[in-house]
């Protein structure tokens, strides 16, 4: 779609003009310097009660807010611009020279001047030619600024820095990921712009020299006997898009798309029997964080929060026709804007398509020869972000049997490590000759504002229990369900428990369904590993959303994500940990489920050069929420370009379907 539409509703993403005034007005009434850079620039969202006055004539500003950082003494604010009124509306200047700390996020154009910082160091120089490395091999060898994490150490406090860690190359398109130079990290303080800490190890562990790469000239000979597979609509898509809405098979619902989440989904509902039914206000991946499990100098502080740290907004994907994306595709540009605060447009950020999902729900009664099957088919709306090494994909998958599901796409290249001849690696798995990789854990934490059927909703939470033997259970077969009422929000932090089948319901106690009870949504969550790192460490404190799988607070909307609002070089304590001790009431209220899920990953050969895709998600499943079964009423059919091999062999007439005897 076209980036810049006009404005047809109060959560559309800005449009480029909406970007260029929003900083023009900021940059006059604040008299800017030219060294001032912006990290974020987002819609300002009005709030579900604001959004309900609008409805009813109410006055609601058209908002910008603006990350606006001075570059040449790190000095930070926060602005809001009405651009209602042409007007800015606040500018408040952010503490982080103070405990906690923390810093924005850092910036492509920070990336671009840190190669240059680290290569004019004479610590650095002498440090990598230790390792073999000649003058002729320093102009190839490739720079990684990573986010540093926070020890307490004197260059941390209230400054703006990465680490940055190196690997050779022989060549510019070589994958550098099978070269790690081992032992050599430097902090680099980019508001300074120079190296004020070099690690160097005693030890020196030669660099691995043995290409691992990945480009399409690595294979020339590919595979021959891979046949053509074509997803055909020939009468086009089900859905249909006007501007930022979507209506598809029941469902309705608002794209949006923030410099930090990405993609946001707003307004989330279904239709039953002629009555919107809505079910999530708002829904996005707010933060996501990997913390490594090797304690050597050149990971033992890597932890990346991807969202907190770069954006995943920031580093979506161009997507690609018949690549990222099968199909008859609606592509949603988004409006953006650059460190400079210049508007441009994402080309293809966002992907949405239809995909076959097969069986939805089938019978054969072999009484009456009645033999009904119906296909099921579901909704994609995805992006994905690269982040340093890693590639994520987050899509979302709606079901027309009103079935909400959440995947995240995890592929890429792993950080590796320089191992010794002879040695094995201790902190994860071999992956090649001379080299690891870490054992580390990825965490996504998704922030669903919860509207089942509207108005106040609860939690309550779940258990299968064996019953004990006894006069009501006197063969042993009785199991029973478990419930618990999340009162309030010092109750709802848990975890997914697979023993015993822990599942989540969001509920409208102030609505009654076909049977007497209060309609719902389940939510399925998959029983992995929390975050394993001690409590007392400091990615544990900084990333403590990841301690629990499940978390629910009182809707604040000053509470937007899992780890805080700057999550870069902080102290830790932020986030879902801070916002859950104010122990508000979340019994029939307007509150937020915050469920975070990951995978833990032991590295192994198969996992280079690159990764193929792991997964990791959630379900939400109506319980209760409907009267039956919504998706009895989808057409009879079968696909015309389906093929019976034998019937093909034979070179008969296609079989006669038996969909709907």
């Amino acid at each position: 779609m076209d980036a810049v539409v006009a404005l047809t509703h109060p959560l559309d993403p800005l449009s480029l003009a909406e970007i260029g005034a929003a900083v023009a007005i900021l940059k006059d009434a604040k008299s800017l310097p030219s060294t001032v850079r912006f990290p974020i620039i987002r819609l300002e969202e009005p709030t579900k009660a604001d959004l309900a006055a609008h409805r009813q004539g109410g006055y609601l500003p058209r908002r910008a807010f603006l990350l606006a950082m001075d570059i040449s003494n790190g000095e930070t604010f926060e602005g809001i611009v009405d651009l209602s009124k042409g007007e800015v509306a606040s500018y408040v200047r952010l503490p982080l020279n103070e405990m906690p700390y923390g810093q924005p996020p850092v910036m492509l154009c920070e990336f671009e001047t840190v190669e240059g910082t680290v290569k004019s160091d004479p610590r650095w120089i002498a440090a990598v030619k230790k390792r073999g490395i000649t003058d002729e091999d320093i102009p190839l060898i490739q720079i990684d600024p990573f986010s540093s994490g926070y020890f307490g150490h004197d260059f941390e406090k209230g400054k703006r820095i990465v680490r940055a860690v190196s690997y050779w190359r022989g060549d510019v398109r070589d994958n550098g990921y099978a070269h790690p130079v081992e032992g050599v990290v430097a902090v680099v303080d980019l508001t300074a712009n120079k190296v004020v800490d070099l690690h160097d190890d005693e030890k020196i562990i030669p660099v691995p020299k043995k290409k691992r790469n990945y480009g399409r000239e690595s294979f020339p000979e590919t595979r021959p006997d891979l046949k053509p597979l074509h997803i055909v609509q020939p009468e086009g898509t089900s859905f249909s898009v006007d501007g930022w809405k979507v209506e598809w098979q029941g469902w309705s619902f608002r794209l949006g798309f923030t410099p930090r989440e990405g993609l946001v989904i707003y307004e989330l509902g279904i239709d039953d029997q002629g009555r919107k039914r809505p079910v999530i206000f708002r829904a996005s991946v707010t933060e996501m964080v990997v913390p490594y499990a090797d304690p050597t100098a050149n990971h033992y502080w890597k932890s990346a929060f991807d969202a907190g740290e770069y954006g995943l907004g920031r580093l979506a994907n161009c997507l690609e026709l018949g690549c990222d994306c099968l199909g008859q595709i609606h592509y949603f540009d988004v409006p953006a804007a650059d460190d400079f605060g210049q508007p441009f447009v994402m080309k293809n950020a966002i992907c949405m398509h239809e995909e076959d999902y097969g069986i939805l729900w089938k019978h054969y009664e072999f009484r009456n020869g009645i033999f009904e099957v119906r296909r099921s088919r579901r909704l994609v709306i995805s992006f994905f972000a690269t982040v340093g090494n890693y590639d994520y994909g987050f899509y979302w998958y709606l079901y027309q049997d009103g079935t909400i599901q959440l995947e995240a796409k995890l592929t890429g290249i792993i950080q590796t490590a320089a191992v010794a001849d002879g040695e094995t690696y201790r902190w994860g798995g071999m992956v090649d000759d001379n080299l690891g990789g870490p054992t580390h854990q990825h965490f996504f934490n998704v922030r669903l504002h919860m509207d089942v059927d509207g108005g106040g909703n609860t939690v309550t939470e779940h258990d299968f229990v064996p019953r004990p033997w006894g006069e009501d259970n006197p063969y042993g077969n009785v199991f029973d369900t478990k419930s618990r009422v999340l009162k309030s929000e010092l109750d709802s932090p848990s975890v997914a428990n697979g023993e015993t089948g822990r599942y989540w319901k969001v509920q409208n106690p102030n609505v009654t369904n076909s049977v007497g009870k209060a309609p719902g949504y389940k939510l399925v969550a998959m029983p992995s590993p929390v975050m394993l790192a001690q409590p007392e460490s400091t990615v544990a404190q900084r990333g403590g959303f990841a301690k629990k799988h499940v978390w629910v607070t009182a809707f604040d909307e000053t509470e937007k994500y899992a780890s805080g609002d700057y999550p870069n070089v902080h102290a830790g304590g932020d986030g879902l940990p801070a916002y859950v001790k104010k122990n508000r009431p979340i019994e029939n209220a307007d509150l937020v489920l915050w469920h975070s899920f990951g995978h833990t990953h032991v590295c192994k050969p198969e996992d280079f050069p690159i990764m193929p895709v792991e997964y990791a998600g959630f379900t939400l499943k109506p319980n209760g929420f409907f009267a039956g079964n919504i998706a009895m009423n989808l057409p009879t059919g079968d696909n015309g370009h389906s093929v019976d091999n034998r019937v093909q062999q034979a070179g008969g007439k296609p079989a006669q379907s038996c969909c709907s005897k």
